[in-house]
C-alpha cells in the first residue's frame, strides 16, 4: 500500500511540535543526551524528534513529554469533555462502534 503524504496541516503541526519540544528542552537547560537519558530513549531519537521526523513513534514522544514535565498539558489538551461538544454530549451514551458514514458515493 502506497503511503499518502502527509497533509499540509499536519506537517505545519509536526514542525510546530519539533520546535516546541526543542525550546521546552532549552528552557529546562538539558541538551539532547540529557532528554534522552531521562526519557529512555536515544540521543538520535530526539535528535529526529526536534527536527519534525514524522518517524517517531507516539511511545517515544510520550517519553520525552514525560521527561519534560508536559505529558499531564497534553492528555488535559485531548480530554474530550473540556470542550464545548464534549460537555454538550457528555450525558448521552457513546456507540462502542462506529460505522462508516457514505461520503460521497465511494466504497
Amino acid at each position: 500500500m502506497k503511503k499518502r503524504p502527509l497533509p499540509v496541516p499536519a506537517r505545519r503541526a509536526l514542525g510546530d511540535l519539533a520546535s516546541s519540544v526543542e525550546t521546552w528542552r532549552k528552557l529546562r537547560g538539558l541538551t539532547q543526551a540529557q532528554l534522552a537519558d531521562r526519557s529512555g530513549i536515544h540521543r538520535e531519537t530526539v535528535v529526529r524528534l526536534e527536527r519534525g521526523d514524522g518517524g517517531v513513534s507516539l511511545e517515544n514522544l510520550l517519553r520525552v513529554l514525560r521527561a519534560l514535565g508536559l505529558l499531564d498539558l497534553l492528555t488535559q489538551a485531548l480530554d474530550p469533555y473540556a470542550s464545548d461538544l464534549g460537555r454538550m454530549r457528555a450525558d448521552e451514551q457513546l456507540p462502542q462502534r462506529v460505522r462508516p458514514r457514505d461520503l460521497g458515493g465511494k466504497r
